[in-house]
This record gives structure tokens, sequence and C-alpha cells, in this order.
């Protein structure tokens, strides 16, 4: 079920609504009376090939505020209005969506939209605490441009980032269950960092930061809040994900260590450079065809994934690793949990058409407690859900 409230970005649920039925999903739009006056109720019916409900009083004799929560497999609000997390969370049901919202025992996710001052008023983040205690996952709004010459958070998320957040949710069908991560705070890094050695020219690695992204999605379809930590990526952001751009390992450093200073878990994702150029040139360096170029020396980057294990801003985090092996994958895997000193670490093979930049993964984390959990070849929100899983029962 898709509700629809009364907000400028309701065009944006029409996309999201293709996406559903382009996937093989059956939509019943739900919009409210001032959702209607921005996109009508043709344009509802007309995509989702159903008609669009929006009266409590119509068809009575089948109980629609009744029927249509209980037969949803999922109901997504987006746009949500700082008006409807308000009616939802105090249990109003003045209409049609805020009766079905009462009604549903699936999974529920909220897409909210609105000023930065409406998002940030108390009372909104006391209805979305609500909420989210009562297991609904409350996308966090991004940041951008809204109504009118405004700028700053309180953006619906792109459609196609909305859906990846519901189809995780669909995946898991907890009901009426608080999702695992839900007040949790968990950072993930992801893409890889590059080292300058001139204006053009950078030291770096083939990460796509598809696997981290993975992560991040999850993590918020699980219901925690998440800060990802994106070095060199040409990913859309992730619905609900506070993104935080950074380029070279020391920047990476500075704000892992910033932003894990609260947060219940760390996931290193992002494939760190080991090693820097000592100098940086200011101008290009020139190619001379009389001689062959002066040798490029390295420092050591910072190992930031040590450091935060050996220092936990938080008492009870749980940091969690990758490595990235092409010989002695298992053997290698267990030297570096050792020397790190994380409690998880996620060992996979790498090499051409393997893991960097591909769809897919396989994997075997590592605990410090002594533990191997292979997880097959499959999509790589499949193997994010593996070390979720791992850090929930970590976490208690």
């Amino acid at each position: 079920m898709l509700g629809v409230s009364g907000g400028i970005a309701a065009y944006k649920a029409c996309e999201l609504l293709r996406l559903f039925t382009e996937s093989g999903h059956a939509v019943r739009a739900v919009p409210t009376a001032a959702a209607l006056h921005f996109v009508g109720e043709a344009t509802w019916a007309a995509l989702s090939g159903r008609p669009a409900a929006t009266e409590t009083w119509a068809d009575v004799h089948e109980v629609p505020h009744v029927r249509i929560g209980r037969r949803a497999d999922l109901v997504v609000v987006a746009p949500a209005t700082a008006d409807l997390l308000a009616r939802a969370a105090h249990g109003l049901a003045d209409d049609l969506l805020t009766n079905t919202l009462l009604t549903a025992s699936c999974p529920v996710v909220f897409a909210p939209a609105m000023h930065t001052e409406m998002w940030e008023h108390p009372a909104t983040q006391a209805n979305v605490a609500t909420l989210r205690a009562r297991g609904a996952v409350v996308i966090e709004p991004a940041v951008g441009r809204l109504t009118g010459a405004d700028t700053g958070k309180g953006r619906l998320p792109e459609p196609a980032e909305i859906f990846e957040v519901c189809r995780r949710a669909l995946a898991r069908g907890t009901g009426g269950l608080a999702p695992d991560l839900a007040g949790r705070h968990v950072v993930v890094s992801a893409g890889g960092t590059r080292e300058p050695l001139d204006p053009v020219r950078f030291l770096g690695n083939r990460s796509s930061g598809r696997q981290g992204y993975a992560l991040a999605r999850t993590a918020v379809a699980r219901g925690a809040r998440v800060t990802l930590l994106a070095a060199n990526t040409a990913l859309p952001d992730p619905a609900g994900a506070d993104v935080v751009r950074v380029g070279t390992t020391v920047e990476l450093q500075d704000a892992v260590l910033k932003a894990a200073a609260d947060a219940d878990a760390v996931v290193m994702a992002a494939a760190v450079a080991d090693f820097r150029p000592v100098t940086y040139v200011t101008g290009k360096i020139k190619k001379k065809e009389d001689r062959d170029p002066e040798p490029i020396a390295l420092t050591r980057n910072p190992d930031i994934l040590a450091g935060i294990s050996a220092d936990r801003p938080r008492p009870g985090q749980v940091v969690v690793g990758f490595a990235a092996e092409t010989d002695d994958v298992l053997a290698n895997g267990r030297a570096k949990l050792a020397r790190k000193g994380c409690d998880l670490l996620v060992v996979n093979e790498v090499g051409e058409s393997k893991a960097f930049g591909s769809d897919g993964n396989e994997a075997v984390v590592l605990t410090a407690g002594g533990r191997e959990v292979p997880v097959p070849y499959g999509p790589k929100e499949a193997l994010a859900d593996v070390v979720w899983d791992l850090v929930a029962e970590s976490l208690g």
C-alpha cells in the first residue's frame, strides 16, 4: 500500500509507484485529500492499474479502513508530511490513510519530506522517535533543494532509493516487530581512498563502494541511523543515510573518529590506501622523452581499523573490518583479524570480475571468538544482512 500525504514531493511518489508495479508488486494507492491537490486521483489509478482509495465512506460494505491495512505486505508513506507523522504517532484516524496505518500488521516505512525547520522541530523529532519505537522505519530525509529557493535537510530521497529500502523491508518481513537496529547509530565507510600525486594523478584502488552502500541501505531498512562515509564514489545517496564525502585516507580517518563518537557500530568497508606519496607535486609531473620517471617515495597511511579497534570512543562499540585478499584468503584473514583487533572481519577474494565493481559478492565472516560464517555468492545486500545479523547479535 502506497500512502501519499499532501506535500509538493507527492509527484515523486508516482515514480515510486511505477517502480513497485514494474517489479511485479500489486499496489493500492491511498492519497490524502491534501495529496490530491498535487496529483489527481486519475494518475494514481492509471499508474497502479486499480482505483485509488481516497474516502473512508466509499465502498463501506468492504470496510476499506480495515481491509486495506490487513491485506498489505508493506505500507509505505511517501511523502510523509509533518502533519501525517504527527497524526500517525498519536494514533489519530481521521481519514482513510491514518485508519489504514492503525490496522496494518505488516512492515511500515515512512519517507518524510518537509522544510528543514519542520523536520528539526522538537515535536516532529518526538513523533519520529515514537514511530520508530513502535517498529516503523522512518527514513531520514535527504539534504537538497526544497520548495522555492530553500535548501536543507527535508528533501524526499530519490524514489529508486526509497524503493531499495522498501525492498529490504519486504524481504525481512518483520511485521509489527521493531527492526533489530532501531535506536542504533551505525557508521559505514565505502568506496576507495585516493592519495594525490599531482593535480591530475592519484594512487588509489578499484573499489566502487557498492558493498558499503549495500550495508548502508540494509541498515536503514533495519531501523538504524546511518552515517555513510563515502570515499570517491559515483553512486546515488542511499535513502535515509547521512552521507559525508571524503577523499584521502587522512580525511577518512578524521571523519571516522568524528562519526564514531556516539556510534554503536563502525563498519569499515572502504578500501583504504595503505600508502601515500611523501611529496605532493603542485604542478603536473611531465613526461621526459629522454629519461625514465623519477621514483615516487611512499609513506604509510594511518591504520584506521586498528586505531578505532584499539581506542573505541564508546563502550561496547562493535567494529567490523573488511579484508580483500588475492591468495591464502582465510589464513591472511585470520592473521589480519588478530592484528587489527576488530570484532568481525569480512574476508573476500578479489581480482578480475571478483568483488570490485560487481553487483554480487561472496565472503567468509570471521569473528573474534573463532567462528567462521560463510556467505555464498549472491547480491551484496545478502552479505550486508549477514554482517548486520552478527552486529546485532554482538550488541545484544
